[in-house]
């Protein structure tokens, strides 16, 4: 294992320029932030700022320091702005070439994870990642971070930037809405979320226009949005198992948001960690500490082969510096105790043949978003239980609805996500494309809402609470994409797999070339999002 010894690390990706020299801790961060005169951030002028200014930044960072024990230059790689990535990327070629020390390209998203980790102390978190641009739910396994959620449209950032200047407020705009939203009664917006998927685009849309007092729009804004993002945190601490939650990037720096994770934590007996302000955004310190960790696994990259990447996935990144962490807490997830199983938002209890799944009050989301989402998803779920029964598709039996509970057949078996073998998989497929060709969407479509019965093998689709109507290819899409999502998480041969289900969903569903290239679409659109 090579010694690392001091690494000066710059970050540049969008509007803060930064530079920090870490050693077994951080010797020195400086940083001299891009604000736009109005507007939000120009691409081309950060660029032009961040050059400017680079000089300063890094002469900054190393004041009173020995150049002589810099053993490597890390830089952010991507996701992030064009102009902005090439610009530290050239200082940080030249530094590297002149110093005659290795060169380490840094995953910006992996690096805001990293550092936390390394700030809080924590050791295998479900992460909330949400900035201007950037907003994933992503846990380790496998040697990677893998994604189980993100945005589908706009990172929750950006969206709040862009609502703030539709009302006249200045960059950013997340501190001001901050404020307000602490002055007002929140007002009704959408609220969407799909799977471990979730969507800003309604909710900016209705915020803008809503005339209600801009302090009720703000508070609203602020429930909505920051529940959706909890909600999805939740649905991943379930499934994966896990029991600490990490927040970090930018948005990370509002109490609401952290009041919020903080009680979800403290309901499921998870502990919450969220590190100091000066590491919680863009910061130099980040790309430092994780471009040490690197060289010490001797993941350099030599100049001719280090182009930055703006769409840079996060699960693009092989972690060498991590052991694995194993399957243990990914099996223990959701398991029956003492006739009980809690998922993200329910209690399932077995009462001999039937089960009672009762939906469950969430401390963190306000009363009357809470009450309503509660009341929606229950009707919804033993309606459209019903219906996709009558498509084919193998559900439990339906007996009893009332504000908050369903009583249903009990199935016994495993989880898909503990069965997970290219027959079983298959088979979920052939499932998936008769719920689609009856214009039926899951909405929660993971290996965890997916039962291999016992004895038959046969695949049964529970968890409807999300589902709706659309004959939409977009809508399929999202549907097909949170399951592969799902797949390349937590399965290692998630690619085999995602074959699989490909050929099922292709035998019982004449749209299914069209829908599986959406899915493509629909990837790509949650890479780095301005």
């Amino acid at each position: 294992m090579p010694e690392s010894g001091q690494i000066l690390g710059i970050e540049g990706t969008a509007w803060n320029l930064s530079a920090a020299l870490f050693g077994e801790d951080v010797i020195s961060l400086f940083s001299r932030p891009y604000s736009p005169p109005s507007g939000g951030i120009h691409p081309r002028e950060a660029s032009q700022h961040h050059a400017s200014a680079m000089k300063e930044v890094i002469e900054k960072a190393l004041l009173g320091q020995d150049i002589h024990k810099i053993k490597g230059i890390a830089f952010s790689r991507g996701p992030g702005l064009g102009p902005c990535l090439r610009t530290v990327g050239t200082a940080a070629r030249s530094l590297a070439l002149a110093l005659d020390v290795p060169l380490i390209g840094v995953n910006h998203c992996v690096a805001h994870v990293e550092i936390g980790r390394w700030q809080c102390g924590c050791d295998d978190p479900v992460v909330l990642y949400a900035s201007g641009a950037n907003t994933q739910v992503l846990g380790f396994l496998k040697s990677r971070y893998r994604i189980f959620g993100e945005t589908l449209d706009i990172g929750l950032g950006n969206c709040l930037d862009k609502f703030a200047r539709s009302k006249g407020m200045p960059h950013p705009g997340g501190p001001l809405i901050e404020k307000l939203a602490s002055e007002g009664d929140p007002v009704e917006l959408p609220y969407t979320v799909k799977g471990m998927d979730l969507a800003f685009s309604g909710i900016m849309s209705a915020a803008k226009d809503c005339k209600a007092p801009l302090e009720d729009v703000c508070a609203g804004f602020q429930e909505t949005a920051f529940a959706m993002c909890v909600e999805v945190t939740e649905r991943a601490l379930a499934h994966s198992g896990k029991d600490e939650v990490l927040l970090v990037g930018g948005v990370g720096a509002n109490s609401r948001l952290r009041e919020m994770l903080g009680e979800m934590c403290d309901e499921r007996g998870a502990t919450f960690y969220v590190p100091e302000k000066k590491y919680i955004g863009d910061n130099g310190a980040m790309i430092a500490l994780t471009g040490k960790i690197m060289l010490e696994a001797g993941q350099t990259i030599p100049v001719f082969d280090s182009a930055v990447n703006p769409g840079y996935r996060s699960d693009d990144v092989e972690v060498f510096w991590r052991n694995d962490t194993g399957d243990l807490p990914y099996a223990r997830a959701n398991l029956i105790e003492n006739g009980q199983a809690r998922g993200a938002e329910a209690v399932v209890t077995t009462l001999g043949d039937n089960v009672v799944k009762k939906r469950l009050s969430k401390r963190y989301r306000n009363p009357s978003l809470d009450k309503r989402l509660i009341a929606e998803r229950t009707r919804a779920e033993a309606r459209l239980i019903s219906m996709a029964r009558r498509c084919g598709v193998p559900t439990p039996i339906v007996r009893d609805v009332t504000a908050d509970s369903l009583v249903m057949e009990n199935i016994s078996g495993n989880m898909l996500k503990l069965e997970l073998t290219c027959g079983n998989v298959l088979a979920a497929g052939e499932m998936v494309g008769r719920l689609h060709c009856g214009g039926i969407i899951h909405g929660d479509l993971t290996t965890s809402n997916i039962i291999v019965r016992e004895g038959s093998g046969q695949c049964v689709l529970i968890d409807f609470g999300l589902s709706y109507i659309s004959s939409e290819i977009e809508s399929r899409g999202v549907d097909v994409h949170v399951f592969f999502q799902t797949l390349e998480s937590t399965a290692p041969d998630h690619g085999k797999l995602r074959d699989s289900f490909c050929e099922g969903y292709r035998n019982t569903f004449e749209c299914a070339d069209q829908v599986l290239e959406r899915v493509e679409e629909i990837r790509a659109r949650g890479r780095y999002l301005h």
